[in-house]
């Protein structure tokens, strides 16, 4: 069965300076190394486990000094390089750039061929329902570009005094709710589970026909008990596959994945199908 990976990492030394202040933080999180790993170790570990993945830009520079950004061009870069892994790439911009921001997303779409543009609220101290934000999503959406944003709470920050001033309401599902509603031309991916907003999550994912929702950065088996339900029953056509590396080691991902005892066909949805049909990949 194809698995396609919806939100990876690069995972480079690059990718984690990018990362700034918040890269000790993450490697005490997930207890493990934080220092990132040479290209080509991380497409061999991807392809051995029979995947393929969508890679994911990041930035917050204008936010948190010493964090240069991993930029669009070079996910676009390290795409072209490994094709038979990398199907697509998700851009970045800080929102904080004003006008820069909006010349960039165009350029980006333009000249990067990338699917959408990835987002993360806590990170970024914004929400996307922000009226300061408007801009960003009109374009996206006249663009026809995706728009995936993180959804719940965070390992960036977590265990630091006041989390580095980063709040985990921005990532509240109620600000998709409301970008969803006002911009129904636009597509909205929400990632990761979005605890401890679990059930208010399904409730924007089921009520908005322009949002989905893929579960990446979170070890299968602490879904909460009722989306573990509402994976095989009414969230079926909507539950996407990521796996946030290298947050979670891919054995680990599959393995638990598996444990959850779902069919065939809505393991089929979740891995691939409900990915091809929304973002055509």
């Amino acid at each position: 069965m194809r698995k396609l990976d919806l939100h990876c990492y690069p995972g480079t030394p690059e990718w984690v300076r990018s990362q700034g202040p918040f890269a000790a933080a993450l490697a005490e999180y997930w207890n493990k190394p934080w220092d990132g790993r040479p290209e080509q170790d991380v497409v061999d570990d991807i392809r051995a486990a029979g995947m393929q993945a969508l890679l994911v830009a990041f930035d917050i520079e204008s936010i948190h000094e010493n964090s240069p950004a991993f930029q669009n061009q070079e996910v676009a870069a390290m795409r072209d390089r490994h094709p038979d892994v990398f199907v697509g790439a998700w851009g970045a911009v800080d929102p904080f750039k004003g006008e820069a921001a909006l010349v960039e997303i165009e350029r980006t779409a333009r000249e990067d061929g990338v699917l959408g543009l990835h987002f993360h609220p806590i990170m970024g101290r914004y929400r996307v329902d922000s009226p300061e934000l408007r801009p960003i999503f009109e374009l996206m959406r006249d663009l026809g570009l995706v728009a995936m944003v993180d959804v719940g709470t965070t390992g960036m920050g977590a265990g630091l005094p006041g989390g580095l001033g980063s709040r985990i309401d921005n990532a509240h599902p109620i600000a998709i709710d409301h970008l969803a509603a006002d911009l129904p031309e636009l597509t909205i991916i929400a990632s990761h589970p979005g605890w401890p907003w679990v059930e208010e999550m399904t409730a924007v994912a089921l009520h908005k026909g322009n949002v989905f929702w893929e579960l990446s950065g979170w070890a299968p088996k602490y879904f909460s008990p009722q989306l573990k339900v509402d994976i095989r029953s009414r969230l079926q056509d909507k539950i996407m596959f990521g796996t946030d590396h290298p947050s979670i080691p891919f054995d680990r991902l599959f393995r638990e994945w598996d444990e959850l005892g779902y069919s065939d066909d809505v393991m089929a949805k979740v891995f691939h199908g409900n990915a091809e049909r929304v973002l055509g990949v």
